[in-house]
């Protein structure tokens, strides 16, 4: 029998953030998260009674590939979490026609899933001080297994958040390792703030970027 997955919604839209900010993707959330981050803004997929329909690794590949669109974000939550998920990725990864990115939390180790062939792309986030979650960050664990095509993401809410990216950033030589972008906690940071830290601290190779999606459409807005 085949392992089912708690999909909490497939959808198609844009890319808001990361690397291929602006292209269209297939999103797959899947329920659950082992963060609570003060800014959260999927807690509604991540709590006990969350809604989710349960789908086989098949399945998903189906739905995906009906749509036509080749990149596909896998999230949640953290859906690296989610039990079997090796096989879904697997099932993903070898359909030639898609490019999966993996979106993930900064808390998992992603060993095993960077040895999968057609290897995902991996968005990790940093968790700085003002999510509350930082002190489950593992970047020193996950660093030998990141690649060019990769993406840490720094989402900032306070000066002191800044300087905690910045402090990090220099610890592992970010910018020659993989993309590097910095994002503010929406509503919470003004955005020219950040692009003034980042000319202060001369941080070249790296790049502020905006959760797209939150600008074109409600910032609450499911779906999109």
């Amino acid at each position: 029998m085949e392992h089912q997955f708690k999909v909490a919604e497939i959808f198609t839209s844009i890319n808001g953030e990361g690397t291929r900010a602006g292209e269209l993707a297939v999103f797959i959330r899947l329920c659950g998260c082992n963060l609570r981050c003060s800014y959260c803004d999927t807690m509604w997929a991540n709590s006990d009674n969350a809604k989710f329909v349960k789908m086989t690794a098949n399945e998903i590949k189906e739905t995906v590939l009906q749509t036509g669109i080749k990149n596909v974000t896998l999230t949640g939550g953290e859906p690296l979490t989610s039990p079997y998920v090796k096989e879904l990725i697997a099932c993903l990864s070898q359909e030639n026609s898609l490019s999966l990115e993996i979106e993930t939390n900064g808390s998992v180790n992603i060993e095993e899933f960077s040895k999968i062939n057609n290897r995902p792309i991996f968005t990790l986030d940093y968790k700085l001080p003002s999510s509350g979650m930082e002190d489950k960050m593992i970047l020193n664990e996950n660093i030998a297994f990141i690649e060019k095509k990769d993406c840490i993401k720094f989402v900032a809410g306070s000066d002191s958040d800044l300087e905690r990216a910045f402090e990090t950033i220099e610890e592992y030589s970010l910018t020659k390792r993989c993309h590097v972008y910095f994002s503010p906690v929406f509503g919470k940071i003004d955005p020219a703030e950040i692009v003034e830290f980042m000319k202060k601290k001369k941080l070249n190779n790296a790049r502020l970027q905006l959760q797209m999606h939150k600008f074109i459409w409600d910032p609450n807005e499911r779906g999109v």
